[in-house]
């Protein structure tokens, strides 16, 4: 009976364990890698994807600029002399109508007063241009051609704008004279009109920066109001 008691006596006793520290939850992060908190993934996470979206749109932004697609002036009159690297004599083989398109774009490109409009050098060299077209002088007028890309360098706003006219005009006579040969008066007729339009585009928008812009300011001081602009200044007592 004794032996019986004793053992019941044990059985009801406590159990007891080692004591072991609860970890933390960096041990729990380190031994279990698949635990990963929620917000701080979700912030990371999020942090990421809006870098990227900032950049990639900027990037594009200046990669498909119009003013890093629009062509250079230089390069366009230079694409026009070439053009003008005809045989010795093509002009002097063009038909009679050809040739008298021909004349008509001498004159567009050089009538009136074209040396008060695009300087004595440029208009010297358009005048004697439209010379050598009348007279079918095709290694003259490739000459001659071959000056406008140095001589454009100085020109103003207003004599770029000038010479633009006449070249689209004179353009419009060589693309009127249609398919002929392996197509090198459309070359020429597309070379004036490109140059030509660049030409007026850029005066005009030199024009348009250099006109003052109004702005107005106002200030108030109590019951004093100034408006303040780049030519006056108004004062208003309320």
């Amino acid at each position: 009976m004794s032996s019986c008691s004793s053992s019941s006596f044990s059985l009801l006793k406590p159990l007891t364990f080692p004591s072991t520290p609860c970890p933390s939850p960096a041990l729990l992060f380190h031994n279990n890698p698949i635990y990963i908190p929620f917000k701080t993934t979700a912030n990371h996470s999020k942090t990421l994807h809006l870098s990227k979206r900032l950049k990639i749109p900027f990037a594009l932004t200046e990669s498909d600029s119009p003013k890093s697609l629009q062509p250079d002036l230089q390069t366009l009159l230079q694409q026009l002399a070439d053009s003008f690297d005809l045989p010795s004599d093509y002009f002097s083989q063009l038909p009679n109508d050809l040739r008298l398109d021909l004349n008509d774009a001498a004159f567009d490109l050089s009538n009136g007063p074209v040396i008060d409009e695009c300087g004595m050098e440029l208009g010297k060299t358009l005048l004697n241009l439209s010379r050598a077209w009348e007279s079918a002088d095709t290694s003259t007028s490739y000459a001659l051609a071959s000056k406008v890309p140095l001589l454009a360098n100085s020109l103003t706003d207003s004599a770029k704008s000038a010479f633009g006219r006449r070249l689209v005009a004179a353009g419009r006579r060589f693309q009127a004279m249609g398919q002929y040969g392996q197509g090198e008066l459309q070359k020429i007729a597309k070379a004036m009109n490109a140059a030509g339009k660049l030409l007026s585009a850029s005066s005009m928008s030199a024009t348009t920066e250099e006109q003052p812009k109004t702005e107005t300011r106002m200030f108030k001081f109590g019951e004093l109001q100034v408006e303040v602009t780049s030519e006056k200044a108004t004062l208003e007592l309320q």
